[in-house]
């Protein structure tokens, strides 16, 4: 293991950096009010998945959901899952507690924490049906290759935590991200590209404002569907 992959492990590297981002008024009662309905606190031991949700389906994490846009809509649209949703920016904690509230969507959980430790500490093996990771932080400078989260180690956790023909789905406008994460996951012997190259968009996956921006300064869109199995 490269010494950037085991310092992502090892939580002496970070795949972000936090910065003191403004909470709206909004957000902010939404947390006081709805978090404990909806937050999962962190801590280092597996999560007893089944007492989560009024309902026991099939689970998908999300690492980043940032506001949450794409988390609801595909709650909504797809609500034979469970989802958890991991972010570790308190405005898009408390934007997404207000479209949960406001849909009245009772399949999401949050985890504001550290994904690669709550992959780690809290998911049991083989517990997953699906990751999604979607435009995550490119970290575009050479320097800083070793904070992106698609390194062989962390594609290799995320594949143990995933049941069988789980998948793994990850969605960037940065073109050698897409190469660098393809790699990563062509590594991992336990997952199979469910599609030749690049996947064509999931139409269940609903296209994001930051999505839309991108298109607007002419970034395409790389996807990955990689299937355990």
């Amino acid at each position: 293991m490269h010494e950037k992959e085991s310092g992502l492990l090892d939580g002496s590297i970070h795949t972000f950096v936090l910065r003191s981002g403004r909470l709206t008024e909004a957000q902010r009662r939404a947390i006081e009010k709805f978090g404990s309905k909806y937050i999962v606190p962190f801590a280092e031991t597996f999560l007893d998945l089944n007492s989560l949700f009024p309902e026991k389906r099939p689970l998908v994490l999300e690492i980043g959901f940032g506001m949450g846009q794409a988390t609801w809509q595909i709650a909504q649209a797809r609500a034979q899952f469970n989802y958890l949703g991991i972010e570790v920016y308190t405005s898009g904690v408390g934007r997404l507690i207000i479209d949960l509230e406001r849909h009245e969507l009772k399949n999401v959980r949050i985890i504001q924490h550290d994904a690669i430790k709550v992959l780690k500490n809290m998911i049991p093996p083989e517990s997953l049906a699906g990751i999604h990771v979607f435009y995550p932080d490119p970290w575009p400078k050479k320097r800083h290759h070793k904070r992106r989260l698609m390194q062989d180690a962390v594609v290799a956790l995320m594949a143990e935590k995933l049941g069988a023909d789980g998948y793994l789905y990850f969605v960037t406008d940065i073109e050698e991200y897409a190469s660098f994460a393809k790699a990563s996951l062509g590594s991992c012997t336990a997952l199979k590209n469910r599609f030749d190259g690049y996947a064509p968009h999931q139409l269940w996956r609903p296209e994001t404002k930051f999505e839309n921006h991108a298109k607007n300064s002419g970034r395409g869109t790389f996807e990955l569907f990689y299937i355990k199995g």
